[in-house]
């Protein structure tokens, strides 16, 4: 099996950085495994490696789509996987880099993901329901048709709880997102370190984000005809932002709604990369980890 190596964790902890210096150690392209890194114009609010760090080594997966375009998870598993067999070609290994859990495991395990066209009836029917009786209900209904899909999905997250009903409902509750024989040999890489530190450090990545400009990029998609109801603006950062440029809120009510939310959001990416998967090697980045990680990655290459 072709071998691949991912850098995991929650947002803020380093992936990207990190991804960078090993790949130039290891002669590796880096294919992101970023749900939002994937719009065009989004730059700053995704955390995109900016052009110095994309010219030292090749990154995939970056700027494929339109901020108005929709992008799947059987799309991304795509996608991935021809970029990994270019990579491959050219006789380098495949980095994968970020923070969707989902997009990291369903290239990793090869998932076998339902082909199920959009039910708008449907759909509307539960965004209905949502609104009138609160998205607990929904979520107490997934659980009851498919236990392993409420176990992956936030509860609070209506649009992904709503998109696994709707499998479950065209597929006789029967169909389930299910695993093939995994495709790739993969080392998991995961960083990590204590809640404090986590939280000190996305304050101030945030802070860093509005002083290169979060509010003038969000303001350029608005004026790009990008509207703030689509899926790529209700994203953290630009959902706020956004309602301080409706004049809903104050920039500084921005800043702080956006720390909250990432906090929250770091907080449901465990869920996705717990600390007891023996899947994935641990390392806190708090202590001096690059040349263990090396280590790692040379006894994972060089293995018989």
């Amino acid at each position: 099996m072709k071998k691949i190596i991912a850098i995991i964790g929650p947002t803020g902890i380093g992936k990207s950085n990190l991804a960078v210096r090993l790949c130039q150690k290891i002669d590796a392209e880096i294919v992101s495994a970023d749900s939002r890194q994937v719009y065009r114009f989004m730059d700053i609010g995704t955390a995109k490696p900016d052009k110095n760090e994309q010219s030292m080594v090749r990154h995939h997966l970056i700027d494929i789509i339109n901020p108005d375009e929709a992008f799947s998870l059987a799309e991304y598993q795509s996608q991935c996987k021809d970029a990994i067999d270019d990579i491959y070609s050219r006789k380098k290994l495949s980095l994968l880099a970020g923070g969707s859990g989902q997009y990291v495991w369903a290239v990793a395990e090869g998932w076998d993901i339902p082909k199920v066209m959009p039910d708008l009836e449907y759909r509307e029917m539960l965004e209905k329901k949502a609104a009138e009786n609160g998205a607990e209900e929904l979520y107490r209904e997934l659980q009851s048709v498919d236990t392993e899909a409420a176990a992956r999905i936030d509860a609070s997250n209506v649009r992904r709880v709503i998109r696994a009903l709707e499998i479950a409902n065209a597929n006789d509750n029967k169909l389930r997102q299910r695993n093939k024989k995994p495709v790739y040999d993969a080392l998991i890489i995961g960083l990590t370190t204590c809640r404090d530190e986590l939280y000190r450090r996305i304050d101030a990545r945030v802070d860093s984000m509005v002083e290169k400009g979060l509010v003038d990029e969000v303001q350029g998609l608005f004026d790009k005809g990008y509207n703030p109801d689509l899926q790529s603006m209700s994203g953290i950062g630009y959902k706020q932002v956004g309602m301080f440029l409706n004049g809903e809120i104050s920039l500084e009510s921005a800043i702080q709604q956006i720390k909250y939310e990432t906090h929250r959001y770091v907080r449901s990416q465990y869920n996705w990369f717990k600390l007891k998967d023996d899947r994935i090697k641990w390392f806190d980045v708090q202590n001096d980890i690059e040349s263990d990680i090396m280590k790692a990655i040379d006894s994972f290459i060089y293995q018989d």
